[in-house]
């Protein structure tokens, strides 16, 4: 079924709003990025820029890019090191105040990512999400969205999740107004940027595909309709 006018219409303005505000914030960003640039260079080494596909608008992959905060794994040996011994000092900065994310402004102008969307994650977790997981992929992704602005790290994958296809299901200017300025907010307290003792979150292994699960009196069709953030929360095994 092809979309509405009006959400055509929303598609295009939003484009415009994030080459607009995309390039804005290159150019006033560009100083910063060069300086950040400089200091990867000399704590952590080339590359500076980190790249890897990522999943997009109907899960078309592209290559998304941020500022490296990892050290390599060990020279000597070749062997991985978990990502917690590899996170320095200034890559753990980096993370907190969000400004690895900086590159991603790129990503915006290309058409691959929105200023506001869900997070692009793993390839990996594109087999691992239920139909109405995957429902987050029907909008580009963003550099912050709304689950980030509600307990990023530090909340569970369902419950992000849920959050994202809410989004989906109401996104708008106004609201993205909103979450850039939620986000600024969060910036500043640095909230939930990782789950204990882990670097980000931990691995998402699927929630399994269940139809519907009953929540105290009423059943919750977890892929058929949209649930509310809080029933989301209940689909899982």
């Amino acid at each position: 079924m092809a979309p509405s006018p009006e959400l055509v219409l929303s598609y295009k303005l939003k484009r415009l709003f994030d080459l607009c505000a995309g390039v804005v914030a290159l150019v006033l960003m560009s100083p910063l990025m060069l300086l950040i640039g400089l200091l990867v260079a000399v704590f952590l080494g080339k590359p500076v820029v980190f790249r890897q596909q990522r999943p997009g608008l109907h899960g078309q992959l592209f290559t998304l890019l941020k500022f490296r905060t990892m050290a390599e794994n060990d020279r000597e040996t070749g062997k991985p090191v978990p990502d917690s011994e590899r996170m320095t000092a200034f890559g753990r900065f980096l993370r907190s105040t969000s400004l690895d994310e900086l590159p991603e402004l790129i990503n915006v102008l290309r058409g691959e990512m929105s200023i506001v969307g869900p997070r692009p994650l793993l390839v990996s977790y594109l087999m691992r999400y239920s139909p109405f997981q995957m429902r987050r992929h029907q909008v580009l992704p963003g550099i912050t969205g709304w689950a980030q602005v509600n307990g990023r790290n530090a909340v569970s994958w369902e419950r992000k999740f849920a959050m994202d296809v809410w989004y989906v299901d109401h996104q708008s200017l106004l609201l993205d107004l909103k979450i850039i300025a939620l986000t600024l907010w969060s910036i500043t307290r640095r909230d939930g940027i990782d789950q204990p003792g882990l670097v980000g979150a931990a691995e998402f292994m699927g929630s399994g595909d269940v139809e519907a699960i009953p929540v105290a009196d009423a059943t919750v069709r977890c892929h058929a309709v949209t649930p509310s953030i809080e029933e989301a929360d209940s689909c899982r095994q």
